[in-house]
């Protein structure tokens, strides 16, 4: 709406700054785009809230002002879709003053604030000023899981898990299976905590033997063994003040975990061949495939180092527990193998991404990542084709699933498919599917969906 402000000196639009505004007033739209684009905001408007839905869908917003009081789904409905569809999204409610009791309602459900028609600009000014300073804190405090991702509910409540733990000087113990991204998590965990600005440091407790792993972890003088011609400071000294991870602790060697502990308990370490000992500030963070309750149980891993380090225990789930991440993961790790290859490719066929989606992905991520480079070195066109995710797939063969697990999968994700195409309207998405409405249902409530999650 550029022609709207033909009056008004050009202001480049401020980065971050962009809003929605949302009214079935006409006059009032272009007035306040006029005056907000003024002084630099970059302005979207949309008649209704169907359009402001669609908007929304389309591109990312700083905030949105909204009326309240409209024709048809009025501003309540936008802020119930809101709030469930991008909830750290700021929301303003306009309002005239005979329905302040119903904005006030709104601010409860989760609006922002409210100001009142007919808008005096310096309190709209204050507000649009105060609601994105929020927002770009809440950007902030969200960079350290920027690696991370996924929508998926199982992750969201680990992460939160792992923000909390990240402000407490606690030891965190990561489990899950190989592949679904315990250093990532561990990496989170720092860059979230008041240690940060501080060194962060891993090691591969599984890769080295034991007499490396020790000097490695705690330092070594020079001379101390054969191949020392260096003093070695250690691992635990690097890291002092910020944070250690130790990876595959369940491969530790029995010897060394006594060693371990005595470090955890006494804050200080001892290099190889000194007698000498250094005081230590680092916060413990370990990871493990292994079960290390059947690891004690058997008496290969101590239990007094178990409870140390197993203070707070967050266990990522697999790929297969979080199927609706596949689709983000998969985009994500085509753009990064694309740009870092220079390939000119820009996505998976619809056929192609639906059996990356129904595939079984017991190597997690890492499987996946192998997948998608694989198609991107073999692809000879933008669009990746079904054949090669099928070659890639056959080349991970210890990842093939089951007859029954590879129906239920199709199923599920063919069923997520049609529904989508339908905008949940189940009697559409029986039709296609060529099943009555009834068998539909069933099929549906098997694998746990619903036709509200799909409805525009």
């Amino acid at each position: 709406m550029s022609n709207l402000a033909e009056n008004i000196e050009a202001i480049e639009p401020q980065p971050g700054k962009k809003i929605l505004l949302v009214d079935d007033d006409f006059s009032l739209l272009r007035l306040l785009t006029i005056r907000l684009q003024s002084e630099g905001y970059d302005i979207v408007t949309a008649e209704g809230v169907d359009a402001a839905i669609k908007a929304v869908s389309k591109e990312p917003f700083a905030l949105v002002l909204t009326d309240l009081r409209m024709p048809g789904k009025d501003g309540l409905y936008l802020l119930d879709y809101l709030t469930r569809k991008k909830p750290s999204l700021p929301i303003i409610i306009m309002t005239a003053h005979g329905t302040i009791n119903d904005a006030v309602k709104a601010t409860e459900k989760g609006a922002l604030s409210f100001i009142t028609k007919p808008i005096d600009h310096h309190q709209l000014r204050e507000a649009l000023k105060k609601a994105l300073m929020q927002s770009d804190d809440g950007s902030r405090k969200d960079h350290w899981r920027s690696d991370i991702i996924s929508n998926s509910p199982q992750m969201n409540e680990v992460l939160d898990q792992a923000y909390r733990v990240a402000q407490k000087d606690v030891s965190v113990l990561i489990t899950g299976a190989s592949g679904t991204g315990k250093e990532m998590l561990a990496r989170a965990i720092h860059q979230a905590g008041p240690r940060a600005d501080k060194p962060f440091v891993a090691i591969n407790c599984g890769a080295l033997p034991e007499h490396l792993l020790e000097s490695e972890l705690f330092g070594h003088t020079k001379g101390a063994f054969t191949g020392a011609t260096n003093e070695n400071k250690g691992l635990f000294r690097t890291a002092h003040g910020g944070t250690i991870f130790l990876d595959e602790i369940g491969d530790m060697p029995m010897p060394l975990q006594v060693k371990l502990l005595r470090v955890l308990q006494e804050r200080i370490v001892r290099p190889v061949g000194s007698s000498q000992e250094y005081p230590i500030d680092v916060k413990v963070l370990s990871a493990t495939h292994r079960n290390l309750l059947y690891a004690m149980r058997s008496r290969e891993f101590r239990e007094d180092l178990y409870y140390r380090l197993n203070v707070v225990n967050l266990h990522l789930p697999s790929l297969q527990e979080r199927p609706e991440d596949i689709p983000l993961l998969v985009r994500h790790i085509l753009s990064k193998t694309a740009a870092k290859h220079d390939a000119r490719v820009t996505r998976f066929a619809d056929d192609a991404m639906l059996k990356l989606c129904s595939a079984q992905w017991t190597g997690n991520i890492r499987q996946l990542v192998n997948v998608v480079e694989q198609c991107v070195a073999l692809t000879h066109t933008p669009v990746i084709s079904v054949s090669l995710v099928e070659q890639a797939l056959l080349d991970n063969t210890s990842y093939w699933p089951s007859l029954t697990d590879a129906r239920e999968e199709f199923e599920r994700h063919y069923l997520i498919r049609v529904l989508k195409m339908t905008d949940g309207v189940v009697a559409k998405a029986a039709e296609l599917a060529g099943r009555n409405r009834t068998d539909f249902y069933k099929i549906m409530k098997k694998h746990e969906l619903t036709s509200e999650e799909f409805r525009k």
